[in-house]
């Protein structure tokens, strides 16, 4: 974690006491304290006790509160030092060297994934990497728009990027609106929460009607070089990590909705080698 954001969690955590930042993570995922209580193993009593301050929880309760809570790494730092200890989850940049197994699995995924377009994002939505099908899906935008790190969901929404291109544009980029919005439900992260609200301010049509019975997902249909490309996406997360910046990455994978889309995307490939 550098200087800066340590800085900034301690001074979180310093407005908030410990009982008031765990109440707001109980109320959150609608849990009673006798809810809560009972998945940590503690009294009803001694829960209300710490949520009011009259008694100080100990680290391995606070650790045991936020898991049950579902309280993301970062958060749970913010929770330690309030509650007085100290922070528990690193936050490295992905180049570090402890990070290098995970990064080279990473990569592995990407490459792997082609001639399917992938990439990687943080927890704001910011391209982390990916794999060579992408760029020619991007030729054409404004290199303004494609500055490092460039927002993915920023990108899909802009009038000069991909919205223009989408030709599913109501449905795509209302489901990614939910996934947004479940997001900042489940962090509270302010940013994120900012991002909802600036994409909604983009002139994005409401959905014309249900989708078909015939799909399985919501696809993602691109107009690209007088053709519609057609896509549905899976998301990996890493499933154990202590690391803030591992739990915070995700992996979109892209797949080909229909046989015209494969084999064109096999063509692109090809003309990439």
């Amino acid at each position: 974690m550098n200087a800066h954001a340590s800085t900034a969690q301690a001074e979180r955590s310093q407005q908030v006491h410990i009982g008031d930042h765990l109440r707001e993570w109980r109320q959150r995922r609608r849990m009673s304290q006798l809810d809560l209580a009972g998945e940590a193993e503690i009294s009803a009593r001694h829960l209300s006790f710490v949520e009011t301050g009259r008694a100080a929880p100990s680290r391995d309760m606070v650790l045991r509160l936020a898991e049950r809570l579902d309280v993301p790494l970062r958060e749970r730092n913010v929770l330690l030092v309030a509650a007085g200890y100290a922070p528990a989850f690193p936050q490295r940049p992905l180049e570090d060297p402890a990070l290098k197994s995970a990064r080279q699995a990473i990569d592995l995924v990407l490459r792997a994934h082609e001639p399917n377009p992938a990439l990687a994002y943080d927890r704001h939505w910011n391209l982390v990497s990916a794999n060579r099908m992408l760029a020619p899906l991007l030729a054409g935008i404004p290199q303004r728009l494609l500055g490092q790190p460039f927002n993915v969901l920023r990108l899909a929404f802009h009038p000069e990027a991909l919205a223009p291109r989408t030709v599913n544009l109501a449905e795509w980029c209302g489901h990614l609106l939910e996934r947004l919005h479940r997001q900042c439900e489940a962090t509270a992260d302010p940013e994120l929460i900012k991002l909802y609200n600036d994409l909604k301010s983009y002139p994005i049509p409401a959905r014309a009607a249900p989708l078909s019975s015939d799909n399985v997902a919501i696809p993602f249909k691109l107009r690209h070089e007088g053709e519609i490309l057609s896509f549905f996406s899976t998301t990996m997360v890493f499933g154990t990590p202590v690391d803030i910046t591992l739990s915070e990455l995700a992996l979109e994978t892209f797949f080909p909705a229909d046989e015209r889309t494969a084999e064109r995307l096999k063509q692109m490939a090809a003309g990439l080698q």
